[in-house]
């Protein structure tokens, strides 16, 4: 009778952890609203400066200064959280970002506006980076990737949404308005956290092992053990792909818009849709990624790389084409953003579960974003065209099919398996 008992226990479990639970629509509410704060401000920021009557570049620094928080706070919230339950992290985090968009909304100057970009800011690393690791702890571990895919969902359809809902909101209802509504939605993912995402979400302290004999990583505990885990060359190699295809992808983007203008004969009218139209390549890029990466998650990341190599570089070729254009750009999207899942569960599967690699692979996106924009922008002032962003993309994401490639092969040597199974 026990063993029957313990039986139908354990069978509940594995179907329990079958399903993508609703904590991962928390966590995903908590992505969109993140997403949100980033990307509305770019439709606003003549509203804002009219407001404090400041220049242009002045209120650029509301994108720029937020982006400089990024790459700081992923890496110093987690490492002052290392000790702390990853649930009440989480928690703060998002209570941390309602307080940075609430000042926002209220501010009642310039500087108290960036104030509230860069506290906002400061929780976005780390709430994906230790969000990621809840999140694969909620489903089986051969659905790791697709539970991480299901939290970023959030980011790439606000990456969607975000500048025109920013302009449409704040067009009929001024600036603040759009910001108090990302303070409300901040407030809902907090309380959906607070009640949807299991206490102790991400705190096994043993390796889970399936049916198929696939282990998922414990967590490091403590901060010693979490900068132990960049002792390991593929949590290195992991970041640098990371680094490398999204500064190749946004280095890019960072100037697709006068691609579109300049080469392909569009009117600036028709960029916002363009834009749309790459958005949802990220959001089906996302999902389609975490599910092939699930299956084999190197060949899926190599496979993704290599497509927005070809992506970039026919891109380039074919910008004079409009309906090409039109399919490049969502591939774009599409290929870009199919990496995302497999990288941060391999990042963090290759560190122990070490949360503070989750969010570094978070500062190495940052970082790459702004060496492929850096990039790109000498290659037109080089005098060489409003495709060459394109192909500088192209020869940096093949860079990073080779590292990635070289990590795949090296991660099937013995030496590295014993590594990942310590």
């Amino acid at each position: 009778m026990r063993d029957s008992a313990s039986s139908s226990i354990e069978y509940r479990s594995v179907v329990e952890r079958r399903r993508m639970p609703s904590g991962l629509v928390a966590l995903a509410l908590g992505g969109f609203g993140i997403g949100l704060t980033e990307f509305l401000i770019a439709g606003l920021l003549p509203q804002v400066a009219s407001s404090f009557a400041v220049s242009e570049a002045a209120a650029g620094w509301l994108i720029s200064g937020y982006a400089l928080s990024v790459a700081v706070g992923a890496i110093a919230l987690t490492a002052a959280t290392a000790r702390l339950p990853r649930k009440a992290v989480l928690v703060g985090l998002v209570a941390l970002f309602v307080v940075g968009n609430l000042l926002s909304a209220v501010a009642p100057s310039y500087p108290v506006m960036l104030l509230g970009r860069i506290v906002a800011a400061l929780c976005h690393g780390s709430f994906f980076g230790i969000g990621s690791l809840v999140a694969r702890s909620l489903v089986a571990p051969e659905k790791k990737s697709r539970a991480v895919a299901v939290m970023f969902a959030g980011l790439t359809l606000a990456n969607v949404l975000g500048v025109p809902f920013g302009a449409l909101v704040g067009e009929r209802w001024g600036w603040r308005a759009a910001f108090w509504a990302v303070t409300a939605i901040g407030v809902l993912a907090l309380a959906g956290i607070a009640a949807l995402v299991p206490d102790g979400a991400g705190e096994t302290r043993s390796p889970t092992m399936t049916v198929t004999g696939q282990s998922d990583p414990a967590p490091a505990d403590g901060l010693r053990a979490q900068f132990r885990a960049f002792r390991s060359w593929q949590v290195w190699l992991t970041l640098t792909a990371t680094a490398l295809s999204y500064g190749g992808m946004f280095g890019a983007f960072s100037y697709i818009a006068y691609t579109f203008t300049e080469v392909g004969g569009f009117s600036s009218t028709d960029v916002a849709w363009l834009l749309m139209v790459y958005g949802v390549g990220l959001v089906v890029g996302n999902l389609v990624g975490g599910r092939a990466a699930d299956h084999d998650r190197d060949r899926a990341l190599v496979l993704a790389l290599l497509g927005l190599a070809v992506t970039l570089a026919v891109f380039g070729l074919l910008a004079a084409n409009a309906t090409a254009s039109v399919v490049l750009v969502f591939l774009m999207g599409l290929f870009g953003f199919a990496s995302v899942p497999g990288m941060i569960t391999r990042v963090t599967d290759f560190a122990h579960g070490a949360a503070l690699a989750a969010s570094a692979n978070v500062s190495a996106s940052n970082i790459g974003n702004a060496l492929g924009a850096w990039l790109g922008g000498l290659a037109i002032t080089a005098g060489l065209g409003y495709t060459a962003p394109l192909y500088v993309g192209a020869g940096i994401v093949l860079i990073s099919v080779i590292v990635m490639a070289v990590a795949a092969r090296r991660a099937k040597s013995p030496a590295q398996h014993a590594e990942h199974c310590m």
